[in-house]
């Protein structure tokens, strides 16, 4: 068993950890228990019914939060031709082809997104040992290979997400930041799971969604009610 500090046995005085909270609920203890000197991070854990061994019932996919993670991502576009002014007008970060690929070989990676054109990926994929192992490559299935690179890029910093299911059968994904009102945490908990029953597979049986909970990045977990969504 791991130790705890002081800080959080008593956050964990807040929740009781046998009792399953409705969302608002929910965001406000943990919201409460969230007492580190940063803004803590605000993350859900969802437990799924689908057997993530099989590739039928994989569970992937974006989700634009209402009111964003409260994180500033730095968006990386790999483009050529009208296309990079499109993703500069836009916002993203860094533009640039052949030039930003040799950067990555180089060792950088001072940026948290990548978007791609269609043809650079051919180039792009040269990356995939040094993109892939950080979860940064480009993906068509999360809207990050595309030719309409300004709608990607402005959905990005607008707080799109993408949530993947792991090998326990859970997607984990944040919700925004402990300074979020607790309406704001709510509606972007509320964002996620929608997303999460419209991405439901067609294999999946019985109870889809399992368990939900939520914690800060310092704080106890609180037990949401998963029924309220289903």
């Amino acid at each position: 068993m791991a130790k705890h500090g002081k800080k959080y046995l008593e956050a964990a005085k807040l929740i009781d950890s046998e009792v399953t909270y409705e969302p608002l609920e929910a965001v406000e203890l943990v919201k409460k228990a969230a007492t580190a000197k940063f803004d803590e991070t605000v993350e859900a854990a969802v437990r799924l019914g689908v057997d993530s061994r099989k590739q039928d019932q994989a569970v992937r996919g974006v989700v634009v939060l209402p009111h964003g993670t409260g994180k500033t991502q730095r968006v990386l576009v790999f483009a050529k031709g009208d296309k990079v002014k499109e993703a500069e007008a836009a916002g993203a970060d860094f533009v640039g082809d052949q030039d930003m690929i040799n950067k990555i070989q180089q060792g950088w990676f001072e940026f948290d997104v990548c978007v791609a054109t269609p043809d650079m990926m051919s180039e792009v994929g040269k990356l995939g040992r040094l993109l892939g192992g950080k979860g940064l490559m480009p993906n068509p299935k999360a809207g990050t290979v595309t030719f309409d690179v300004a709608k990607a890029v402005q959905e990005i910093k607008a707080g799109k997400i993408e949530y993947r299911l792991d090998k326990a059968g859970q997607i984990h994904a944040p919700i925004g930041k402990a300074s979020f009102s607790a309406e704001q945490l709510n509606e972007n908990l509320k964002a996620l799971v929608e997303a999460l029953n419209r991405a439901k597979p067609a294999a999946a049986k019985g109870v889809y969604l399992k368990n939900i909970a939520i914690s800060s990045t310092m704080g106890p977990s609180a037990r949401v009610n998963a029924s309220v969504y289903r």
